[in-house]
């Protein structure tokens, strides 16, 4: 740092050397304080910097749902449960893909040997076996036809549905009787059934055949049995009654030729 003070006056050349060197001095502080102004220069702050701007690309968006696909394969103690639960609903072989006959041949598919899918399967017989003599009985032989295919269809190696159709044809062949109703009608108890079931007692009566009747209830059965029998007094009607989905009464004629006609 260059100190300014007063200068003693001397000679020429004293002055001229002073001079001299008060021109270097005033130079030089010159430059100390410029270098001292650009030192102490108070730098730009960081915040003052200019802020870049960082754009990100999104890619397309992608919809994810919950919702499990429909054709989820189900694990092998699930399709037999669903088949069991199909049979107690009587699903059968419909609606499709949610029956059991559909359960059960996965469950195969699986374990060919599993005992549960092959009692299924059997228990799928048998109640269309059942449907079917159901229907004979009722005289619904087309009905019971279908049934039997039914069965055919699930297990065409089950020996029982030879039988059951050796049964259909030769109750096609018995020429017995039958009569359906609209069990609404009988239900309600109309004039219309009581009419029915009258005309249907004579005819037993004269041509001495048994009675079948079916009906869903028995408190039904028995009011059209009493019916019949109310009909023909005097008459001992013989016969018995069946609970069944059908309503209806069918009169198995003797072996011996007879004047009972359709």
């Amino acid at each position: 740092m260059c100190v300014s003070g007063q200068i003693e006056r001397g000679g020429r050349g004293e002055r001229g050397e002073r001079g001299g060197f008060s021109g270097l001095c005033a130079v030089f502080v010159s430059a100390s304080l410029l270098a001292a102004c650009a030192s102490t220069e108070s730098p730009e702050p960081a915040s003052a910097k200019k802020d870049t701007a960082t754009v990100t690309v999104l890619k397309p968006a992608s919809v994810v749902s919950n919702k499990k696909a429909t054709d989820e394969v189900l694990k092998l103690p699930d399709l037999l449960y669903a088949g069991l639960q199909a049979i107690d609903a009587d699903r059968l072989l419909s609606p499709e893909n949610n029956n059991a006959f559909n359960y059960f041949s996965r469950a195969l598919a699986m374990d060919s040997d599993n005992e549960i899918a092959r009692e299924g399967i059997a228990a799928i017989v048998a109640r269309y076996l059942s449907l079917a003599r159901e229907a004979i009985g009722n005289g619904s032989f087309d009905s019971a036809e279908l049934m039997i295919e039914r069965a055919k269809l699930v297990d065409p190696t089950v020996a029982e549905i030879a039988l059951v159709q050796v049964e259909l044809a030769n109750e096609r062949e018995s020429g017995d009787l039958f009569f359906t109703f609209d069990g609404v009608a009988v239900s309600s108890q109309s004039d219309q059934a009581r009419e029915e079931l009258a005309a249907i007692a004579k005819r037993a009566r004269e041509c001495g055949a048994f009675f079948l009747i079916t009906a869903p209830s028995d408190s039904t059965a028995r009011w059209m049995f009493s019916v019949m029998r109310e009909a023909v007094e005097g008459y001992r009607l013989r016969g018995n009654i069946e609970l069944s989905a059908q309503t209806g009464v069918r009169l198995r004629l003797p072996e011996v030729e007879s004047a009972c006609g359709e």
